[in-house]
């Protein structure tokens, strides 16, 4: 009898301490050149992808990329080449959010919001997905280093802890 309540009442410190250990599995994402760092809920994919300019322009988007539950979490950066022209940040961010609007339910965002984010550019928006989910992402340009951050989950999950703190901790680098 002592035994049987001694593991009851340890149970719940046993499920608690778990619970402690899955939350603390956050992965400091560090983009290449220390450009940005962003946590996300455990060890993303990293994967470099080939892309050119519409001048024909080589250059690389660096993908960190995450499934965790029902939520996708994807952080991207790039070092844009000379030939794509950044006089006017704010409508190089608004021809990014223009052309993944195309992916979205009824071609456009839901909301926009634009501000200024520790001295750069940025655009937070959020729209509908086919399927009933939704995509939320903040774009932004530092100089001719573009980063970018999403978040795809279905409607009820639109704003988590996960994606806040995702969201949230992001740090520009040099």
């Amino acid at each position: 009898m002592m035994l049987c309540r001694r593991v009851l009442l340890a149970l719940p410190v046993a499920v608690a301490a778990r619970a402690v250990a899955a939350q603390s599995t956050w992965y400091a994402v560090r983009g290449p050149g220390n450009a940005f760092f962003v946590d996300m809920p455990g060890e993303p994919i990293y994967k470099v992808i080939d892309t050119q300019s519409p001048g024909g322009t080589a250059f690389a988007y660096h993908s960190y990329s995450l499934e965790y539950r029902r939520l996708s979490f994807v952080a991207q950066t790039a070092l844009l080449p000379a030939d794509i022209d950044l006089r006017q940040p704010r409508a190089y961010l608004q021809s990014v959010l223009d052309d993944r609007a195309q992916r979205l339910a009824g071609g456009k965002w839901t909301s926009v919001n634009w501000r200024d984010m520790n001295g750069v550019p940025a655009a937070e928006s959020i729209g509908s997905v086919q399927g009933g989910n939704v995509l939320r992402q903040l774009v932004l340009l530092k100089g001719r280093r573009y980063v970018s951050l999403a978040y795809l989950a279905p409607a009820d999950a639109q704003r988590t802890p996960e994606a806040d703190r995702f969201f949230g901790s992001l740090r520009l680098g040099a």
